[in-house]
């Protein structure tokens, strides 16, 4: 199966061009990101060696939903999606930190947890908690932004405040839009059946106002739960049915890949890669409550993406 794994374009007034983990992202006159969502595939902070067919599309066009769904609460980087891999928006300068909002104890937050730790990232989380169990409202917890090779790190408001990473004017109404996007994607998860559990948002700052940047509520940057099973398996303390990239861990966990040295990457079959792209397609159509409409893979596909990006280019004032 073809796979977009790589992408080497230059545009006009092209300044520069990052390469990360699944996105390619061009600069274009050091104002407008063109941002490419390939079908690579990382895990444990290891990009996996065989690319997923449209899985970037999947990613694309569930995060251009959501940022267009969001928009009255927050402004964010998007212009328009002119092919369905690529998203063409305004250069932002971002905050150095992800905000990550927690619904309920799972995750790092329940491993801490369960290790006896009671504060996170400066929130205080009671005793007697369970795996899984809904907070009494969503809280908190930030991380800073990982150079590349690095590791996020959990840090707390008044450290973020204190060491002048943001202003405390700002961090204020971050708090503030985080909470709002997170209670609009749990309305929106909660008509398609699924409880969002926790996500990451990033922000930014455009002519002084904040923008909301990069993915949102994908299942790359989310948890969800499917809601007609959640509270049986937690009275049960069963695991949870979940919608997330977690499945591709868990593969790579029982061939004895957790990204640590020394570790062989499982073989990935034609059938692993088959059956992964499924499982994203099948999460885009829970996710969206859509049906996907997959765009197919030829010789002339990066042909497409080019003549589209530029297309779109042409129409904006750069």
């Amino acid at each position: 199966m073809n796979s977009i794994v790589k992408t080497d374009f230059n545009f006009a007034k092209q300044t520069g061009k990052y390469t990360g983990k699944v996105r390619d992202v061009y600069t274009i006159a050091d104002n407008i990101l063109v941002m490419i969502v390939s079908d690579r595939i990382s895990a444990f902070d290891v990009v996996l060696p065989k690319g997923i067919p449209y899985k970037g599309q999947v990613l694309n066009q569930i995060a251009s939903k959501f940022l267009d769904a969001t928009s009255d609460i927050v402004p964010n980087w998007k212009i328009a999606s002119p092919d369905p891999v690529v998203t063409v928006g305004y250069k932002c300068t971002p905050f150095p930190v992800e905000m990550i909002v927690r619904g309920y104890l799972t995750g790092s937050a329940w491993r801490a947890y369960k290790s006896g730790i009671r504060e996170i990232c400066g929130v205080n989380i009671p005793d007697g908690m369970r795996e899984n169990q809904q907070f009494e409202k969503p809280v908190i917890t930030p991380t800073t932004k990982a150079e590349l090779g690095t590791h996020d790190e959990d840090i707390s408001r008044d450290e973020i405040i204190s060491k002048g990473l943001i202003s405390e004017n700002d961090y204020l109404q971050l708090e503030k839009i985080a909470i709002n996007l997170f209670e609009r994607g749990s309305q929106m998860a909660e008509k398609q059946g699924l409880i969002l559990v926790d996500t990451k948002y990033e922000f930014g700052k455009r002519n002084d106002e904040i923008y909301l940047i990069d993915e949102i509520h994908t299942p790359d940057s989310s948890r969800y739960f499917y809601a007609d099973s959640y509270a049986e398996n937690f009275k049960n303390s069963l695991p949870q049915r979940q919608l997330s990239k977690e499945f591709v861990r868990e593969w790579l966990m029982e061939n004895n890949f957790q990204g640590k040295h020394g570790q062989q990457i499982p073989e990935m079959t034609d059938e692993i890669v088959e059956n992964i792209s499924n499982r994203y397609i099948e999460l885009y159509e829970k996710i969206t409550g859509e049906k996907f409409k997959p765009t197919e893979y030829s010789d002339d596909v990066y042909t497409r993406m080019e003549e589209n990006i530029k297309n779109m280019l042409a129409r904006l004032i750069l």
